[in-house]
């Protein structure tokens, strides 16, 4: 069985997959993931219409979880439905990196199947749900599904050039509070335990399975550790065992600039798989350069405005920012494909170009 890549092979991998700008994907019409993917819902015509938008825009990648509830349901609807959103995606010139877990469901409720609650008005993704849920990562008897899940995903899709890169677990042990940089709260110490076990297991889990992509979990503290040290259990887990680096950061440019060069000295290809939030100074003009500066790879949350409602601040900065109106938090495009911001777009696609044309060039 081979575990991790070393460095140098995945140095050989990012040579071949090249710089990243890419977006989390949800598509406009589904308020979280379960909506995305169930028979009933799977909306191709619109994923097809919006990543065409973002090819045009300049993006090459994006990163998009899965619902072991889903899953667990209707195992053959959902792999034939992955398979064609990565014909979607590739069709568009798109990078996708899948997502299997996830522990952050907001809305409160434990995933379930069927039409999924309306979106709270005026309330940042306030429907998204866990994947596989607080109940089953807090039930180690349970995990043989998981496992299954894992295994049956990542062997079936694990030689397939339209996956990029495999994110094992998005945020393991988050309790499901919205907490902005410099906020504290109540942390879930029994959530958080049994997530980091959980999580060691599915990269072992994975390893056995050794798929021909590489293997990452994002470190997601850092937005409240105040020297980047990435000393929380469950980052540093996540960084030892990790083909290639992967963080979340929703925090300024000089904050940044302090994580980006720390994760450059562990010589592995770093990306930054969650960042933009307008009303705490996380903003295309500084920070897409930084990324582009460093060859970090980086997918800002949201694409179209939709269901997520992820233009609307977290409800921390939504009561603190003296404006919160006057912006939008995450997300670049309205529904109809016209961007929010016209220069950030022209800056995607001035680094894109830049960055293709520096690997045609060798």
């Amino acid at each position: 069985m081979q575990s991790q890549w070393s460095k140098s092979q995945a140095q050989e991998w990012y040579k071949h997959h090249g710089w990243a700008c890419g977006f989390n994907y949800l598509p406009r019409t589904a308020v979280n993931w379960t909506e995305m993917w169930q028979a009933e819902t799977f909306d191709a015509h619109t994923i097809d219409q919006e990543l065409e938008w973002a090819h045009n825009y300049g993006y090459n990648a994006l990163r998009t979880n899965l619902p072991f509830i889903v899953w667990e349901d209707d195992r053959d609807g959902l792999l034939a439905r992955i398979d064609t959103f990565l014909t979607l995606a590739a069709k568009h010139e798109i990078q996708v990196m899948l997502t299997l877990m996830d522990d952050c469901g907001f809305s409160g409720d434990e995933p379930y199947l069927g039409p999924q609650k309306d979106p709270v008005p005026n309330l940042h993704n306030s429907q998204a749900a866990a994947s596989p849920g607080r109940a089953i990562v807090m039930s180690p008897s349970l995990w043989p599904r998981v496992e299954a899940y894992v295994r049956d995903v990542l062997t079936h899709f694990k030689n397939d050039k339209r996956v990029a890169i495999w994110d094992l677990y998005n945020e393991p042990g988050n309790r499901g509070v919205f907490i902005g940089p410099g906020e504290s709260g109540e942390v879930d110490d029994a959530l958080e335990e049994f997530a980091l076990t959980l999580m060691v297991s599915v990269f072992s889990w994975a390893h056995d399975v050794r798929p021909s992509q590489p293997l990452t979990v994002g470190a997601w503290h850092v937005d409240h550790d105040e020297y980047a040290t990435f000393e929380h259990p469950i980052d540093a887990a996540a960084l030892a065992l990790s083909d290639i680096v992967s963080y979340h950061n929703y925090n300024t440019a000089a904050r940044q600039l302090d994580i980006l060069a720390k994760l450059a000295q562990r010589n592995r290809p770093v990306l930054c798989t969650e960042w933009l939030a307008r009303h705490v100074d996380c903003n295309f003009s500084e920070q897409l350069p930084l990324f582009s500066a460093f060859e970090t790879g980086c997918y800002h949350w949201g694409l179209v405005a939709g269901k997520t409602q992820t233009w609307i601040p977290w409800p921390g900065v939504q009561k603190t920012h003296p404006d919160p109106q006057s912006l939008w938090f995450h997300d670049v495009l309205h529904a109809d494909g016209k961007p929010w911001c016209e220069q950030e777009m022209k800056m995607v696609k001035a680094l894109s170009t830049y960055h293709q044309q520096r690997r045609d060039r060798r």
